[in-house]
């Protein structure tokens, strides 16, 4: 096992020391796989500096940002890691990013360097800022292409370079927010951060230098980055697999030798409502990081599959605050706070609520550069989020007196009816209970009162009936909960991590619905309206 939390050094390392510090201790052994990619320590930090000679070469200076947009690949964690090798700052940038989201990333971030897949170019060239010069191609000869910067091919490898003294504040990477309600926003990294990561999870799964970690999440969010950084910290190894498929995911997960995971709920229950078939078994598996599932897979999934779903709270702007273990865990709860860092939980004005109240959580963290230091180029996004010397995370939460907190909603998607605050969780989990349903979102759409009224995109398994659907809800939920709109969709529209863009649902608003709950019912509509007048 790896040294535990508290006999780790309190004094943060940096992503160079981190590769440095783990090719001193173990130099032969096993520390990145990806395709036909195998390193063991000693060449992953011969990777991250001869990288870093290639951007130094290019001109790329301590600071300077460099975009990346690549699906998973080795080359992509070799420019994020070599970035961090000369002090420069990498960008991952989502791959589904386009038209003027991608320009604001690329501005926001004032990158002056892209290294991108040969079919990504197009779409940079179509929004292109002043400040990008250049683009590398990863994968192939750079193709005749008019852009407004020039088209190159990948440089040849060049010499290895020495790390920069960089320290534990400074800006590893901007990691931009999914951007599901709004813009993007570009959440600073510091090198201190992936450290902290590395430890805090490291610990709370019970890591060790026997563990191979895969993940088929992509690079270019926090969960699959810093997963590698806790095999650089743990001794173990890390796996880097395609995109998450259902068909051939224990298949991907055996081939990797995989001890541990990194899921999400949704691809919980994808996996989940598959039929049994052979080689689900067929694994070494142990447990995985499984935030957001529901508590009703939770058992079911280890059951089936043999493998304990352990939940987890942690944002980009963050680190692992609260989470639970394999020795400690709680179906439908986050988990408890982890060591290092402190919450609250408050009301609209700030104030905290008593235990078993549901409130907004704000994060402290007591280790040295752990969390974010705030949005680039966005100051007062920066200083809302950051009110108080408490980070605002915007989500709605209850603890309990015995310290074990539970996931409420987002506070953007509470629906207020009626005088009444209404969690879009809740009333998803109690539809997601309804044979025919297979996913669900609920979200606020404008009634003609001018309030919020609750609606649900379905995605169904079988036809059903809107009405069976509503008496179904009865029994389950307050009145005032149960969905006035439905509506049925092929699919819900998601980020590439998973995050259902409800933003898109409900733009469409209320004149999307296939049934109004009023109109089947007008006689409980009315006596309900009535209830709530008096």
């Amino acid at each position: 096992m790896s040294p535990t939390l508290a006999e780790r050094p309190q004094r943060p390392l940096t992503i160079p020391q981190m590769l440095l510090e783990r090719a001193r201790k173990a130099p032969s052994s096993p520390l990145f796989r990806c395709g036909k990619v195998s390193r063991d320590s000693q060449a992953m930090v011969e990777a991250a500096a001869s990288t870093g000679g290639i951007l130094r070469r290019a001109g790329i200076q301590r600071g300077q940002t460099v975009a990346l947009m690549s699906s998973n690949r080795p080359e992509l964690l070799d420019f994020i890691l070599g970035c961090a090798w000369i002090g420069a700052v990498a960008v991952p940038v989502n791959t589904a990013s386009r038209g003027e989201q991608l320009r604001h990333v690329l501005e926001n971030s004032q990158a002056v360097l892209v290294v991108a897949e040969v079919e990504q170019l197009p779409h940079l060239a179509a929004v292109a800022p002043e400040n990008l010069r250049e683009a590398w191609v990863i994968d192939g000869p750079a193709p005749d292409l008019p852009a407004p910067f020039a088209v190159l091919p990948m440089p040849e490898t060049a010499a290895a370079v020495e790390p920069v003294d960089a320290a534990p504040a400074e800006t590893a990477a901007i990691l931009y927010t999914s951007g599901t309600t709004g813009v993007s926003k570009g959440v600073l990294c510091p090198q201190g951060q992936f450290y902290w990561w590395a430890v805090n999870m490291s610990d709370q799964l019970g890591l060790g230098p026997e563990d191979v970690l895969y993940t088929c999440l992509p690079l270019f969010h926090t969960n699959a980055l810093n997963a590698f950084m806790q095999a650089v910290e743990c001794g173990g190894e890390y796996v880097l697999g395609p995109r998450f498929s259902a068909t051939r995911f224990w298949s991907d997960a055996s081939s990797a030798g995989a001890t541990v995971t990194y899921l999400l709920g949704a691809m919980v229950g994808i996996l989940a409502g598959k039929e049994a078939g052979p080689g689900e078994r067929d694994h070494r598996i142990r447990l995985a990081l499984s935030p957001a599932t529901p508590a009703r897979l939770m058992e079911p999934f280890r059951e089936r599959f043999g493998v304990l779903l352990l939940d987890g709270y942690g944002s980009t702007e963050t680190n692992s605050v609260i989470g639970s273990t394999p020795a400690q865990w709680r179906p439908g709860y986050v988990g408890k706070v982890r060591p290092g860092f402190s919450i609250r939980v408050v009301d609209a004005d700030g104030v905290p609520v008593p235990d078993g109240v549901p409130g907004e959580l704000l994060i402290r963290s007591d280790q040295p550069h752990a969390m974010a230091t705030g949005y680039h180029a966005m100051p007062e996004a920066t200083t809302k989020a950051w009110q108080d010397l408490w980070f605002h995370s915007g989500d709605r939460v209850v603890l309990d007196e015995d310290g074990w907190v539970r996931f409420v909603d987002r506070i953007k998607d509470v629906i207020r009816r009626r005088g009444e605050n209404i969690s879009s969780v809740e009333v998803e989990q109690v539809l997601r209970q309804h044979p025919a349903v297979q996913d669900v979102a609920v979200y606020a759409v404008d009634s003609e009162l001018g309030e919020d009224e609750v609606m649900a995109a379905l995605v169904l398994r079988e036809p059903v009936d809107f009405a069976e659907v509503c008496e179904f809800c009865i029994p389950r939920l307050a009145s005032f909960a149960i969905p006035r709109f439905l509506r049925v969709v092929d699919h819900l529209p998601q980020t590439e991590n998973g995050k259902v863009r409800k933003q898109v649902l409900k733009a469409a608003g209320r004149e999307a619905s296939q049934w109004d709950r009023e109109v089947a019912f007008p006689r409980q509509a009315a006596a309900a309206a009535a209830a709530a007048a008096r």
